[in-house]
Parts: structure tokens; C-alpha cells; sequence
């Protein structure tokens, strides 16, 4: 369910509540809310945090993407922010790594080559994301699982567009809640269109305002979803660990905090 006219200020929000799983059930609404950053929330966004009923908010972005945009939470109220960085996914930080670094100005046109022949592609990032980050992921599960039974049992992620990393830990998540490949792509799809627009502009000028042309695959780094990119990340998972409960389980999670998980968001 879209949430970004409740949580106001954000783009990219919406409750993965009703997913279909397995056996005929669904998500329970209100325990998962997937979301870009919280720094632009306004009064009436922060009421609606209240409002969902959410207790935690988990925080996917760097130091340095929370430092330049830190959340907006309701104040004097019981709302724990969590900060996990899962690294990898800040594109002008990816950027920025690729530059040189003798403080050159401005890059020729065979330097430009050579630093877009760098970028990874989408499904190159989002594998690169699940083999450094078994132990965040986990934790997150491991929080989705804890709230349950509280006054506010609804758990926020987000990272910055609430694409990459908070899509893979959506997309994890909704796995081991028994979802099958066609909904758990669906719901990634559903990220492009709310990208689109000036908030896609503002993402992309992030990496252009370092000097650098925005080419296709950086376009698609920034603001795209296609189905290729979750599924590649969906298969990298099953070849290497079985499922996405053998992937927690890398990350440190135990046996019956996953099927705590899944019994959590299961209704």
C-alpha cells in the first residue's frame, strides 16, 4: 500500500503489507514499511510514523548520507532509530571512489571512458551488496521479529531512494515470509515509477554535480528497477545459499529467529 501521502515528504514509501505468500496468506499490514530517507518529513509525515504504529526505523545509509540528510522523527515519542549501514549502495560515494585521486578538476574524454568502464551494473552492485552484508540483513530480520508483540510493532527501512539496499532487504524479507519471485519482483517494479520526476533529477545530481556525464548505466544506478536486477540478486541467493533463510542464516541468524520472521509478517 503506497504510504508516501502519509509519511509526507517522502517519494518512495509504501506498507508491504497484503503481499501475497504461500497457503493462500499475506503479509500482515503494518509490520513492513519500506521507504527513502525521513530528512525531508514534514509535521504532518511525522505524525503519520505515529500514526503506522511504527516503533523502530532502520537507517541502511553511510555516515556521510545521514550526516549531509539525518532523519526527522516525531519528537518525545518511543521511536528507535537504528543505524545499519549497508555499504555500497550511496551512488555518489561509488562514484567519488572512482575518481582520481590528485584533486584533478575536471576528466579528460579517455578518463571519462575509463571511469564509466568501472561502474558496475546493477546486478553487479546488488551481488556485491549481499556478499558484504549477510550480518546487517540479519539483524534487520532479527528487529522485524523482536517488534512483534509491541505497542508499535511496525518496523521502517530505508535507505536514501529506497531502491537498492532497502529493495534487497524487502526482497529478502518477503522470501523467507513465503512470497513468491513474481511479488517480491512486483513490489521492486513499483520503485521506478515513484523515482521518476524530481526526485530522480535530485538523485542524479548527486553524480553529476562531481563532473561526471550521466550515461546510461549510471541513469540506471541511480533511479531505475528493472526485473533483471532483483532477480539477479534472488538467484545469486538460492545458488549460494538455498533460499533466503540459508542467506540470514550466513549472516548469523539462527534457526528460530527466522522462523520467528516468518511468523511475524505471516497473517
Amino acid at each position: 500500500m503506497e504510504l508516501t501521502s502519509v509519511l509526507d515528504g517522502t517519494h518512495n514509501a509504501r506498507d508491504l503489507g497484503g503481499t501475497d505468500l504461500d497457503s493462500g496468506a499475506t503479509v500482515i499490514p503494518g509490520r513492513l514499511v519500506r521507504s527513502d530517507a525521513l530528512a525531508t518529513l514534514t509535521p504532518t509525515g511525522t505524525q503519520g510514523v505515529l500514526d503506522l504504529r511504527i516503533g523502530t526505523v532502520i537507517d541502511l545509509r553511510t555516515d556521510g548520507e545521514r550526516r549531509r540528510a539525518p532523519d526527522v522523527l516525531p519528537a518525545g515519542h518511543d521511536v528507535e532509530l537504528v543505524e545499519l549501514p549497508i555499504l555500497g549502495g550511496a551512488m555518489d560515494e561509488l562514484v567519488r571512489q572512482l575518481l582520481p585521486s590528485d584533486g584533478q578538476a575536471a576528466l579528460d574524454d579517455q578518463q571519462l571512458a575509463a571511469l564509466v568502464q568501472q561502474i558496475p551494473t546493477l546486478e553487479d552492485l546488488y551481488v556485491a551488496i549481499l556478499r558484504s552484508s549477510a550480518p546487517q540483513f540479519a539483524r534487520i530480520a532479527r528487529i522485524v521479529a523482536g517488534a512483534t508483540g509491541t505497542e508499535r510493532p511496525g518496523v521502517l527501512f530505508h535507505c536514501t531512494a529506497g531502491k537498492d539496499r532497502t529493495g534487497l532487504a524487502a526482497a529478502l524479507l518477503l522470501a523467507v515470509a513465503g512470497a513468491e519471485r513474481a511479488a517480491i519482483v512486483a513490489d521492486y517494479e513499483l520503485t521506478q515509477a515513484n523515482l521518476a520526476g524530481a526526485f530522480a533529477d535530485a538523485l542524479t545530481g548527486l553524480i553529476t554535480q562531481l563532473g561526471i556525464p550521466l550515461v546510461p548505466r549510471l541513469e540506471t544506478l541511480a533511479t531505475k528497477a528493472p526485473a533483471s536486477a532483483i532477480t539477479a540478486a534472488l538467484d545469486w541467493v538460492e545458488a549460494n545459499h538455498g533460499d533466503a533463510a540459508g542467506y540470514l542464516r550466513s549472516g548469523g541468524a539462527t534457526e528460530a529467529e527466522v522462523a520467528a520472521v516468518r511468523e511475524a509478517l505471516r497473517g
